[in-house]
């Protein structure tokens, strides 16, 4: 497993030489590499705008696009949660996908405040369908949705439009999502893909798998020594998430880079803990995971 270091900008560490003399500059956790960025604003049929922003491949259109539905507001989940963060500031040059990513209603960070409030998985149908409905006017392709958490609830209870190729699930708790929501996903036949930690807080692999049954074709992959949080593992999962939606791109991705590089501030969000950032567990999911079973890792 490759671990993310967070720390900052490069030092003597950071650079290597590679076999032509080009100084490689080693990835880290604030690496910011080139893209064509903007920030967007969507605008929801109940009225609400939603900040946000789309990262672009700076020199070639984009093979796919990745929607990211954030965690859980209430317990810090935002657009800048890490591995969404590190998907737009790396997926644009490393495999030529674009990431729009955005606050749902009620939610902050540093790109601001979306208007609204957080209404528990019941407005939030409304945010959705405006990302899908901007990805569509701006002509983005072979659109994904990229849930996290409670985010991975939005995509199944509300993401299986005719626009939508397919969805993507990091950490699914499975909360707000019925099985008759399943069961649409199963009828369309869209591929379904859910990455769940071997040690989530939530929603365990072999649960997992008995829970999306009710999708015969969904792939469940557990991923051991992982937790909810994905923290020393967002290579791993961006990985994996180009595996699906941009298959022609060699994976494991690189971790140097040879061209320009800026860093964000790894500071920004310093008073947010990672506990913060952690679900609080529906009564119904606490006891769902019945024991430890056999894991299947993310190459299998």
């Amino acid at each position: 497993m490759a671990w993310d270091i967070d720390t900052g900008p490069a030092g003597a560490a950071d650079f290597s030489a590679g076999e032509t003399g080009a100084v490689s500059k080693l990835i880290r956790g604030s690496s910011i590499l080139p893209a064509r960025r903007q920030d967007i604003e969507l605008h929801t049929a109940d009225g609400l705008t939603l900040v946000g922003e789309l990262a672009l491949p700076e020199d070639r259109a984009p093979v796919a696009t990745l929607i990211c539905l954030h965690p859980l507001p209430t317990h810090g989940g935002m657009m800048d949660s890490h591995v969404f963060r590190k998907a737009a500031w790396r997926l644009p040059a490393l495999a030529g996908l674009a990431v729009l990513r955005f606050n749902t209603r009620g939610t902050s960070s540093l790109r601001g405040t979306s208007e609204g409030a957080f209404d528990n998985a019941v407005g939030e149908r409304f945010d959705v369908a405006a990302a899908i409905e901007y990805a569509e006017f701006a002509d983005l392709p072979n659109l994904w949705l990229l849930g996290w958490s409670f985010g991975t609830d939005l995509a199944l209870k509300y993401g299986c439009d005719p626009a939508v190729r397919g969805a993507i699930l990091l950490s699914p708790p499975l909360r707000y999502t019925t099985d008759a929501e399943l069961a649409v996903w199963a009828d369309s036949g869209k591929p379904v893909t859910a990455l769940v930690p071997e040690l989530d807080d939530f929603l365990r692999p072999d649960e997992a798998r008995r829970r999306f049954s009710v999708i015969p074709h969904a792939e469940v992959v557990g991923v051991p020594g992982a937790r909810h949080l994905w923290v020393g593992y967002a290579e791993v999962v961006l990985d994996e998430i180009v595996r699906r939606v941009a298959p022609d791109t060699p994976v494991p991705l690189p971790s140097t880079w040879d061209g320009p590089m800026e860093y964000g501030d790894s500071s920004a969000y310093a008073d947010r803990t990672l506990a913060a950032f952690s679900d609080v567990p529906h009564p119904s999911q606490e006891s769902s995971y019945s024991g430890k079973g056999p894991i299947v890792s993310p190459d299998a």
